[in-house]
């Protein structure tokens, strides 16, 4: 079990050390030795997880959707909103979703290892196509379109943010994307239930984080 953990820090130190690197340089001009250098591990420990720089870059863009912050909801619609106003709150700072971000814009390098956009198009459809069955949005709505179009809206917010205010407003514009597409698709009743403030990322981390916490104090008792 110890090794296991020990084998699980490794991957991730070297996970970031590659997100990082990629995050500033991009994938063409990102090597494996600066990697190796960053994430303070041995190569042979490095390649063991990784055995080529696609490899790596294919492990972040893996990475990109995890359910740290994920809370169940009353409604779906909400926990789609979470998601994505929790990514416009840690996106500014933390590399691993940085290196998606620029990875997966990178229309040459894609062909090696893929684009974490397809991931994050499933993920929209699959709760669009839960929240409909609930009858929390429109019959009319068809979750795979959505969660393309909603996609390429997202895509779009993330570079006019880095553009103008390299991401500090991203909260603010993925709440106002919010504030455009959802009255397109929820019922009325749901619609103004519904949390979209600029805000709303930072509250549900900060939730998360607490009931974390309370949890792993009620597990020492």
């Amino acid at each position: 079990m110890a090794q296991q953990e020990r084998g699980l820090r490794t991957r991730r130190a070297v996970l970031e050390a590659a997100a990082a690197v990629f995050a500033e340089r991009g994938y063409a001009a990102a090597t494996i030795n600066e990697i190796h250098s960053r994430a303070n591990v041995t190569k042979g420990a490095l390649y063991f997880h990784f055995d080529s720089k696609a490899a790596l870059a294919q492990g972040v863009l893996e990475a990109q959707i995890s359910s740290e912050y994920h809370l169940p909801r009353e409604l779906k619609l909400q926990e789609w909103v979470d998601a994505g106003m929790t990514l416009a709150a840690r996106l500014p700072q933390e590399p691993l979703l940085l290196a998606g971000v620029r990875l997966s814009a990178d229309l040459q390098g894609r062909d090696l290892f893929g684009s974490a956009w397809p991931a994050w198009t499933d993920l929209t459809a699959n709760v669009l196509s839960e929240a409909k069955t609930r009858g929390e949005v429109f019959p009319h709505v068809v979750p795979a379109r959505t969660a393309t179009v909603f996609l390429g809206a997202w895509i779009g917010v993330q570079f006019v943010s880095q553009a103008v205010s390299n991401w500090s407003d991203l909260s603010l514009r993925m709440s106002e994307l919010f504030d455009h597409i959802l009255p397109a698709i929820a019922a009325p009743a749901v619609l103004v239930q519904l949390d979209t403030a600029p805000d709303r990322g930072a509250r549900v981390m900060a939730e998360a984080k607490a009931m974390s916490m309370t949890a792993g104090t009620g597990a020492d008792v």
